[in-house]
Formats: structure tokens, sequence, C-alpha cells
């Protein structure tokens, strides 16, 4: 009888303890399952960044002024390099003159020739040489240390100058009628009529060298911007980050501090935009650029044509006349929640903060609000007054900040 007690007491804690083990197992799956469908029902508020960006293309408007001299058909020499700051007066380029190649070849064969006269008679010296073949060895040295080709032809350029300076020197202290003078002499007849030939191009402007001519620089001009339609740039016929190809007959002159960019745009930031307003550019080239807006202009399918104006990496766009580039009309950083946190009731928004146990429906303004996320803050006192709540409801008022937990999907 005793025996058959304990089994039944036994077999009634294995019961209880085997409903136990059930309902935790239970409560562990339906924790695991809301996991899945209901990942968290709360939030900890952080400081974050929301902003408004579009996806864009534009034209490059540009102050720049076009240069081309009678002798085009001969091809230009560059005196001033692609990118290379000029000031008013300066040679830019010349024209090849008609027997060019000819001179171009005696002047080389009689550097040879002057080299190999001035190292057999290197008792010559002055001062005046010393520093141009310290000058000479100095630029020598440049080109074998930089892979920029702008920066190899202007070394190998002043070398060139020097080492005919060095041999009129030696020329004019060798003796009367010496081959070094003859050879030399020659040389610079030569010179002479390679120089007297040439058409030179001179800067009536300050700014940047460019001989990436597209032809669009009369069609594209920042002081017509009124002229802009949707239309007219689609028939210029330009494709989006092509490379203007070098021009071996014409160079121009830009204007480094500023150019402008067109683009037709049917947002709702863009059609909310206004003139002056301040936006953010991140270009095809990688870098974000503040930007201002120049000029609107309303197109059909309710479209806005809007130029922007922008100061920074001018001098990177040149060789493009249509990029696509990034919009960031707006970014604003603070306190973010997500916007299912936020309840809206009576003209006011609240959130719902747990803290210990206790919940509280706490006040607040929306600074920004993007698709997901709001950046919020607490009201001032004055403007709490200003909304008409006593000074005794601001006493009471609670705030919230930094790591506070708040509700999602909360209601009141």
């Amino acid at each position: 009888m005793n025996k058959k007690k304990v089994n039944k007491k036994n077999n009634f804690k294995i019961i209880i303890m085997s409903l136990i083990i059930l309902i935790f197992i239970i409560c562990i799956i339906y924790n695991v399952i809301s996991l899945f469908i209901n990942p968290s029902d709360t939030f900890m508020i952080d400081n974050g960044q929301i902003l408004s960006s579009q996806e864009a293309e534009g034209y490059i408007i540009r102050d720049e002024k076009l240069f081309q001299g009678e002798n085009y058909k001969n091809g230009i020499s560059q005196i001033k390099s692609e990118g290379q700051m000029v000031a008013k007066g300066d040679p830019i380029f010349r024209y090849y003159t008609n027997n060019e190649k000819k001179l171009v070849e005696k002047i080389a064969d009689l550097d040879i020739q002057i080299q190999d006269a001035m190292e057999e008679n290197n008792n010559i010296y002055s001062s005046d040489i010393a520093v141009l073949e310290k000058q000479i060895n100095e630029n020598i040295l440049l080109i074998t240390t930089t892979n920029k080709l702008s920066n190899i032809k202007e070394y190998k350029k002043k070398i060139d100058e020097d080492l005919t300076k060095k041999a009129k020197l030696i020329g004019e202290l060798s003796p009367s009628g010496s081959y070094i003078k003859k050879l030399v002499s020659q040389r610079t007849k030569y010179e002479e009529q390679l120089n007297s030939g040439s058409e030179y191009i001179k800067a009536t402007v300050s700014g940047i060298v460019s001989y990436k001519v597209d032809g669009l620089e009369e069609n594209l001009k920042t002081d017509n911007l009124e002229n802009l339609s949707e239309e007219y740039l689609e028939n210029l016929n330009v494709k989006t980050g092509e490379i203007i190809s070098t021009s071996e007959e014409k160079g121009k002159i830009v204007n480094n501090y500023y150019c402008y960019i067109a683009t037709i745009l049917n947002s709702p930031e863009a059609k909310n935009a206004q003139i002056n307003d301040k936006v953010e550019l991140t270009l095809s080239t990688g870098d974000s650029v503040k930007a201002s807006i120049e000029y609107i202009s309303e197109q059909e399918n309710e479209k806005r044509l809007i130029v922007f104006k922008i100061t920074n990496c001018v001098d990177k766009l040149i060789e493009y006349r249509k990029i696509s580039f990034d919009i960031i009309w707006w970014r604003v950083n603070g306190l973010k929640v997500p916007n299912s946190s936020i309840i809206r009731e009576n003209n006011n928004t609240y959130i719902i903060r747990k803290r210990v146990g206790y919940s509280d429906k706490i006040l607040i303004k929306v600074l920004k609000e993007s698709k997901n996320y709001s950046i919020i803050d607490n009201y001032t006192s004055i403007e709490l007054k200003e909304l008409g709540y006593t000074a005794e409801d601001i006493r009471n008022m609670k705030n919230i900040s930094l790591y506070d937990e708040i509700l999602l999907n909360a209601t009141d």
C-alpha cells in the first residue's frame, strides 16, 4: 500500500515537472517567434543623421574664353600645358610655321654639334656658366623623380633653355671666329627664323589654360542662363561622362573661381527649391562641394531647370561637359528615432519613454523627417510658453535625452 502511494506521488511529481518543462519550452518558442515577427518593441535613442539626396545629370557651364589664330591649320605648339595657371598677357600657345619641321631638325643637329664642342672646350668657365650647369642638373634630377607629364615637359623646357644660354655664353667667351661661336651664331639665326614665322597667342584674361575644346563654349555661357531649356540642352547631344578631346587648333582660358551645373529635375525637393538655397553636391570625381542655386526656370511636365553654382573643384571638371552627380538637399544631425515611435495628436508630437518599468508620454519637436527616421529635440521653455503652456506645466514636463529607451509602434 505504501509502495503504491509512493509511486503515485512520484508520478504526480513527474507530471508536474513535465508540465513546467512544457510551459518553459512553449515560452521559449513564443519568444523566438516573437523576435522574428517583431524583433523589438523598443528603441534606444542615439545621435544620428538623416538626409535627402537625389541622383542627377548636369551640363557644365563655364566662364571660358576661346582663342584661335589665323594659322590654326598649322597645328598648336603648347607653351602653357593643360591645367596651368596664366596671367593676362602670358603666351599660351603658338602655331607651327610652314617650314618649322626643317628648322627644328637643323637646330637639333646644331645642338648636338654645340654640345660635343663644349665638352672638348671645358676650359672655358664663368660664374654664369656654373649657375646654368647647376640649374640643368637640378631639373634633370626633378625629371627622374616625377611621373606627371606636365611637370616633365616643364623641366625639359627649362633644361633646353639653360643649355641654349650656356652655349651662347661659351660662344661669347670663345675666341673670335672659333668653331663654337660659329655654331651658336648659326643656331641663333635658325631660332630667329622659327620665332619670326610663328603666330603666338597670348592670354587676354587670367585663369587656367585648357585645350579641351568641344565647340560648346559659345552655346553654354554663364551670362545667358535664361536661354537654357530642357529641349535646348538635349539637342546638344552630349554624352554623360564623355571626356572632351584635345584640340590642335584652339585653346581657351577658363575662370577657375566658379562654374555652373545645369540640370532638369522634378522631385518634391526641386519643386520647393528657391534661388540662393544652399545644397551639397557629390561630383562624379568623388568630391563633395558646397553649391548654391543660381537660376531656376519652369519647364514642361512640372519639371524645373535648376542651375547650381560651385566654387571648388572647377579645375577637375574642365575635361567634361556633362556629368552625373548627387544632390544632397539637406542633412540634419541630432537625436535620431524611427518614425514609428512618434505619436501625433492635436498638432503635437509625442514619444513614449520606458524607464525602470514606467512609461512616460513626452512632448517633442521634430526637426526634420525622412522616409523612415526623424531628428527630434526637446522644446525650450520659451517655445513652450509660446505654445501656451503655463509655468507649472513646464516644470512638470519631462525631457528626452541620449540613450533613452522608447516604444516603437506606440499608441496613446
